[in-house]
């Protein structure tokens, strides 16, 4: 089964409040999951593009590469601000990294170092600020704390539900 296309994804973001520690504990597992994913692979398969699709060391760079954005929206809710920063859609940054002149192992420790400071950031911030909003400028809905981290989440998974897709056609050839 192919993977939906994030951006034509919905999202209805009614979860709980007493949720949050749970969504908190997915994203401080995506490290560890994205690391036993590529567990093994060789550079041919771990750099293989299938299509226009991103390689599966593009995936885990672009996971390293919106790190900033994902604080920068934390950061957002907790100013106080109207509306969430911009991403960059068309994804530049992971289009012009070469990611693929990095080791895999730098890649996943870059990820787990920034994450882990993420999430440590997560893990001290007041209750309040759980259900603050502001308003997402692609999806033009309002997200609490709460809903962005449950997004980052779902973007974390996304990505590496495409990571078994390649690695599946990846050990196919």
């Amino acid at each position: 089964m192919d993977i939906k296309r994030w951006f034509d994804r919905s999202f209805a973001f009614d979860l709980p409040a007493w949720m949050y520690p749970h969504v908190v504990e997915r994203l401080r597992g995506t490290p560890a999951r994205a690391e036993d994913l590529v567990a093994g692979l060789s550079p041919v398969v771990l750099t293989q593009r299938v299509g226009d699709r991103w390689s599966i060391q593009e995936n885990i760079g672009h996971l390293l590469d919106l790190e900033p954005l994902w604080i920068g929206r934390v950061e957002d809710l907790r100013e106080g601000e109207t509306y969430l920063r911009d991403a960059d859609l068309s994804n530049r940054k992971t289009h012009e990294a070469n990611h693929h002149a990095r080791s895999i192992d730098a890649l996943l420790h870059d990820f787990r170092e920034v994450r882990t400071a993420f999430v440590e950031q997560l893990d001290v911030l007041d209750d309040s600020l759980i259900e603050h909003t502001a308003l997402h400028p692609r999806l033009q809905q309002p997200m609490r704390l709460l809903d962005l981290l449950f997004f980052v989440a779902e973007h974390d998974d996304h990505h590496l539900a495409q990571i078994t897709q390649l690695k599946r056609s990846g050990n196919q050839n």
